[in-house]
């Protein structure tokens, strides 16, 4: 990302928190209590997917409603879903993969965005294109830690959100990274717990995962 958030001190999504909650909404109702058990738990950049029809709405309300959360959209693949993402308040965007033209989208959109990668060839070309803060997806899968670690020797710019098959037991492990500013996961938002609306339960995970900051993470 190459902008700093809007009204923000910080500099970067990958700054504010250690995680990234990566958030599925099926009902637009839930998000604002949701995104508050979030925020009250010290996780305030969250993320919610393209993955549902209730997504566009569920950012509106998260942007209108919830003035202390940093709210993004993630699995965005178009150009028109830029447009319409930061048009409902998405501070940020996070995509699983990148092409020149999402890349050029996301750029003029005037907000940070993290481009998804899981090739070295893929983090050089986003490095000669300016980017130099990118999404690892799906991050177990492409190599995991040890991946990252290879990567940080020639490519000591980079720095990177892991996201997928990340849990508690892991997440440190990727925290300890020298080119990993947070990871993104979804293991403080059981399914359970979220359609019971259980928002107290989410608050307590969501702290529980703020605290990996001081178990060795490297989020600033």
């Amino acid at each position: 990302m190459t902008s700093p958030l809007p009204s923000s001190p910080y500099a970067s999504v990958l700054d504010l928190a250690p995680v990234v909650p990566v958030v599925v909404i099926e009902d637009a109702s839930d998000a604002v209590p949701l995104a508050r058990a979030l925020v009250a738990g010290g996780l305030p950049a969250i993320e919610v997917t393209l993955r549902t029809p209730a997504a566009l709405d569920a950012i509106r309300a998260i942007a209108d409603e919830v003035p202390d959360a940093v709210v993004g959209a993630g699995t965005v693949v178009t150009p028109e879903q830029v447009t319409r993402c930061v048009r409902a308040g998405a501070r940020f965007l996070v995509s699983p993969g990148w092409t020149d033209v999402l890349l050029t989208a996301m750029r003029a959109s005037g907000v940070p965005f993290l481009p998804g990668v899981s090739t070295v060839s893929e983090v050089v070309a986003l490095l000669e294109r300016g980017v130099r803060e990118m999404k690892f997806f799906p991050a177990q899968a492409a190599g995991g830690t040890a991946y990252l670690k290879s990567l940080a020797g020639p490519l000591p710019q980079a720095r990177f959100c892991p996201t997928g098959g990340i849990g508690p037991a892991n997440a440190p492990e990727y925290l300890a990274l020298p080119n990993v500013g947070c990871v993104g996961g979804t293991w403080m938002l059981p399914a359970d717990a979220v359609a019971a609306r259980d928002w107290g339960r989410i608050e307590e995970l969501a702290r529980a995962a703020a605290g990996l900051r001081s178990s060795g993470g490297t989020c600033r």
